[in-house]
């Protein structure tokens, strides 16, 4: 059985990216709710607790509590922000009302050991600087830790920015070591883990793929499977591993909107059904969706009519497999946590890599990536044998280039998104990068303006080119690309792209803006 580390969500941004950091410490993680109880903790056998951040104060009618008993379950638990003051509020200590909060980098001190309280080889902060950086975010403070507890460490404003109760298993820090701006955050997290906690760093995405392919074998037995890829990264891992797992039993449809990049339609063909052997049928749709799309200008319209048209045409060519009892979805845990589904409720985001399937489909769902964040399965991918252009391609959009197109979709704008968008990533992978940047792309605007050519005045199109950096793509920054690349770029695109005499460069973060335009 998976040794787990249970983090305890009290509505922080940043819960997700703390399971995450358990993982780096190659412990597998899972986000549960604040309202968790004492028995439900126990029933899952957590080898430790983290509990989170959050936005309130311990103090406000309504905050989030920790149910008591789960303090005395003997489980190891690292408070981190509120959590820390939480521990410190229910088990006795005082929290400041108010006084002097501290936000961003803070300077921390650890306690001498000849204190009698201080830091030494056996405590969470052990081996660590004795001054260092950390990142702060609170209002309220520790002001006095509870008995049985040692403070050891401390700022300017925090009396007890880190307490100790070794006999208890219980550890808590005020400030964030989640965060990379927390220069030796990581190592906490491992500390609290490994040698406090006790668990073995044995969570790695080959024990991943031998569990999940020991799941869909005793799932599906020896049922006929059936997948849709979509030519993303989730979709055509989760098809990998469920071909490992099964082989032939394994049927793909690959509905090609014409809406991909350029070559993508044919890297996903030669990828699985030369080199993987899987089962593949190629359904070239482009011309159906042209003649939908037709007229239409509307981005809502647009995605429903490339989503329903998806799934009218899977269904067609899935209904020729009548004995598929199983249908592959590439489900991420981010979707199972957006969808209320963490707290072990079977809800999820609905068939996302479809667009939608109908309520009606008697399918079972095979979900062998629904643990795993993005950047886990591109690491599966790569276990699996995947080329890189599958593995490390880019968040796309569902509806394609669709939404990358301001205004009607036809068949020319396409070609001529399709080789702006090849420029810009082409040149974005010779400056070396292409994987520090999460999205990349160019954008085909509904408007025209002058220029000149040679000695002919032109009227056509812009590119804007759109680049952001992003950990989760729930806020994301504008990169700041070199101007000699966005130079060249720029030259590129207008030199070789018939129909574009401008490009322009989009500045703006998220918020106030979103990643794509439509």
């Amino acid at each position: 059985m998976t040794a787990t580390c249970l983090v305890v969500d009290f509505g922080a941004q940043y819960a997700q990216l703390i399971a995450r950091r358990v993982r780096e410490a190659n412990v597998f993680s899972e986000l549960v709710p604040s309202s968790i109880t004492a028995a439900e903790v126990a029933e899952r056998k957590p080898s430790a607790l983290i509990l989170s951040g959050g936005p309130k104060s311990v103090h406000v009618e309504g905050a989030p509590r920790l149910d008591p008993a789960i303090y005395e379950l003997g489980i190891p638990i690292l408070g981190i922000c509120y959590g820390a003051q939480l521990i410190a509020q229910q088990l006795g200590g005082e929290v400041a009302r108010g006084g002097r909060g501290e936000y961003g980098r803070t300077t921390l001190q650890l306690a001498s050991p000849d204190t009698g309280a201080g830091v030494d080889g056996e405590g969470l902060l052990a081996d660590q600087p004795t001054d260092q950086v950390v990142w702060m975010s609170h209002f309220d403070g520790i002001t006095r830790a509870p008995e049985g507890f040692v403070a050891t460490a401390s700022t300017a404003d925090a009396p007890v920015a880190a307490l100790e109760s070794p006999e208890r298993r219980i550890w808590g820090v005020q400030y964030h070591p989640e965060v990379s701006h927390t220069p030796h955050g990581q190592q906490v997290i491992r500390r609290f883990l490994h040698d406090l906690a006790g668990i073995g760093a044995d969570w790695t995405m080959s024990s991943v793929i031998e569990q999940q392919v020991a799941a869909v074998r005793a799932q599906v037995g020896e049922g006929r499977v059936i997948c849709a890829l979509s030519g993303g990264v989730d979709s055509a891992v989760a098809a990998a591993l469920v071909h490992k797992a099964v082989g032939p039993q394994l049927t793909c449809v690959f509905v090609d909107h014409g809406l991909l990049r350029k070559d993508e339609a044919e890297q996903v063909v030669e990828t699985f059904q030369r080199h993987q052997k899987i089962e593949l049928i190629h359904v070239r749709a482009a011309d159906r969706y042209f003649e939908r799309l037709a007229g239409v200008t509307d981005p809502e319209d647009k995605r429903k009519i490339v989503g329903e048209l998806f799934i009218r045409i899977f269904e067609e060519y899935a209904g020729g497999l009548e004995d598929a009892k199983y249908l592959v979805q590439g489900t991420l845990y981010p979707d199972v946590i957006e969808s209320g589904g963490r707290d072990g409720a079977a809800t999820i985001k609905s068939h996302h890599n479809v667009g939608g399937l109908p309520e009606d489909m008697t399918m079972e769902l095979v979900e062998p990536l629904r643990n795993l964040f993005k950047d886990e399965v591109r690491r599966v991918g790569e276990e699996l044998g995947l080329p890189d252009e599958i593995v490390w391609r880019q968040p796309f959009p569902g509806p394609g280039l669709s939404v990358r197109i301001i205004g009607e979709v036809t068949p020319d704008k396409v070609a001529m998104l399709q080789e702006a968008d090849a420029i810009v990533r082409e040149e974005l992978r010779k400056a070396g990068l292409e994987r520090e940047i999460w999205q990349a792309f160019a954008v085909l605007p509904d408007i025209r303006s002058v220029g000149v050519m040679g000695d002919e005045r032109t009227y056509a199109h812009p590119i804007i080119i759109r680049a952001v950096t992003s950990e989760d793509a729930m806020t994301a920054d504008w990169a700041k690309l070199p101007y000699d690349l966005l130079e060249t770029m720029s030259n590129r695109i207008i030199g070789e792209v018939a129909g574009i005499n401008r490009v322009a460069y989009d500045i703006t973060s998220k918020p106030p803006g979103t990643i794509e335009w439509e």
